[in-house]
């Protein structure tokens, strides 16, 4: 999982998906009442969230896309996907070069996710 320092209250806090972005058409010689429904990928709802962590969101999603990939999982959780520990290590490292305290990682071992 990631965590961040919240730039308001510097709080750790990590973003969520809380509900599906929502899209729809506006036509203008009829009504239509089609919606699509469609969870941000990762580094989408991270964008989205620039300016609300003390850290550039930009630079945090290249150190992440090094290591691994951003997912949403459980159509709720922003988290990072390593091959393996190792690459977990290296990527938990390069977020502490970069930002020191302000921005890090917490494995979830495979077994609890299954």
């Amino acid at each position: 999982m990631l965590w961040f320092k919240c730039a308001a209250v510097h709080d750790p806090v990590r973003p969520v998906l809380r509900e599906p972005a929502v899209i729809g058409w506006e036509a203008k010689l009829r009504k239509i009442d089609l919606v699509i429904g469609r969870p941000f990928r990762g580094d989408e709802l991270l964008r989205r969230m620039n300016g609300w962590f003390t850290v550039d969101v930009s630079q945090a999603i290249q150190i992440f896309n090094r290591f691994g990939r951003l997912k949403i999982l459980d159509d709720h959780n922003l988290v990072i996907e390593t091959e393996d520990r190792s690459k977990m290590e290296e990527l938990s490292k390069a977020l502490s070069e970069a930002f020191g305290e302000e921005a890090w990682i917490e494995p979830i071992p495979k077994k609890r996710l299954d």
